[in-house]
């Protein structure tokens, strides 16, 4: 039986529960199929927020042929800006380390932990693997967030694909395909603090088609 998709209210509660009993765990699950790299109450986009705090953050710096922008990726709550800060920069650190077709960059290892950080290698590996970069740009938004503890939280988020597309790294080819559901995805994540204060992700799954994200 198909499973009926939950609308982003209860996406959120569904992964909070998830998320919030997954507590020490560092599993990550991602959907391959395609090339991948969030409050829709403003219109306005933007590059990813500058994260806070005193980590000694690896520098990001996207090629000029790939954007990800953020829509409403601020609530005005401190914490939870600071987590939001955090999950951009990982989303960004992931399309910089797919570009670059290397998984020992230490962005990667910086904004993930755990299995959720081998998974994440084996994700940019495996696009590496069949000759293939990033192009385009990456629209984030829908962004909802549920702070579990002082260590802890859920992000659930959207994004859009249908600008950006996969590019052949011997001949710059860039394969255009044509915008369907499945170009946007529905994101839930469960980010920890760690000691120096970086919201690293512990946990990622991801379904295509949600008509939470959907136009």
């Amino acid at each position: 039986m198909k499973r009926r998709p939950l609308p982003i209210a209860a996406a959120l509660a569904a992964a909070a529960a998830f998320l919030l009993t997954a507590c020490g765990s560092s599993d990550d699950s991602k959907d391959n199929d395609k090339i991948a790299g969030a409050d829709s109450g403003s219109s306005s986009a933007s590059t990813s927020p500058s994260a806070s705090g005193s980590a000694d953050r690896p520098k990001i710096t996207l090629p000029d042929d790939l954007k990800d922008t953020f829509e409403g990726w601020k609530t005005g709550d401190a914490t939870e800006d600071a987590v939001l800060a955090d999950v951009a920069q990982r989303v960004d650190a992931t399309n910089y380390a797919i570009t670059q077709g290397n998984v020992d960059l230490p962005a990667l290892s910086f904004y993930y932990r755990g299995t959720a950080l081998a998974d994440a290698k084996d994700w940019v590996q495996s696009i590496a693997k069949d000759g293939y970069s990033i192009t385009g740009t990456n629209r984030y938004y829908n962004a909802k967030i549920e702070v579990f503890d002082s260590s802890s939280a859920g992000v659930v988020y959207c994004e859009d694909q249908g600008k950006a597309y996969a590019k052949d790294r011997k001949t710059n080819k860039v394969h255009k395909t044509e915008v369907t559901n499945n170009s946007y995805v529905l994101y839930s994540t469960r980010v920890e603090k760690n000691e120096q204060g970086v919201w690293q992700t512990t946990k990622l799954t991801s379904q295509r088609g949600h008509k939470s994200c959907t136009p």
